[in-house]
């Protein structure tokens, strides 16, 4: 949920900039930047943690440092498109199946008790997945699909 910060600081920023600068609360614009910010963050992590993020993929997928780097570029592509308003939404849809279909990479680690950081198995388990990722997954494909698709 530590993640989270930085979508809601960004989105926070971003709209008192947009009253203080234009006058109005710019909510689309904001709420983009926010979930954009957030998800380049994740994306260049996948080049930091490598070792950690390849842990995380189920064994029975092959290339796991391709799929780390790929989906790495993927997130990076992402945070982009939700920017340029022709683009949005249909980035929004796409990152809202690729939130979905990571979360198996997010059960394994848990199951495995993965520590992406320290790439070994002294992660927090199923615990973390039950507390806090099952709720930040909701809110990342929530907040996607208001921003990028309702809104939009």
């Amino acid at each position: 949920m530590k993640l989270l910060t930085i979508l809601f600081i960004t989105f926070i920023l971003a709209l008192i900039g947009t009253k203080i600068f234009q006058r109005n609360w710019n909510f689309l614009f904001s709420g983009n930047l926010g979930m954009a910010v957030f998800i380049v963050f994740t994306g260049f992590a996948h080049f930091k943690f490598q070792k950690g993020m390849a842990l995380m993929i189920p064994d029975f997928v092959p290339a796991k440092m391709f799929w780390v780097y790929f989906t790495g570029l993927i997130e990076i592509a992402a945070g982009v498109g939700l920017m340029i308003p022709s683009t949005r939404e249909l980035t929004a849809v796409l990152l809202i199946i690729f939130f979905i279909l990571i979360f198996i990479a997010n059960i394994n680690s848990s199951k495995k008790n993965i520590n992406i950081f320290k790439a070994d198995y002294s992660g927090p388990g199923m615990g973390y997945l039950y507390k806090e990722r099952i709720p930040m997954q909701i809110i990342l494909i929530g907040w996607t699909w208001f921003f990028g698709i309702y809104l939009n």
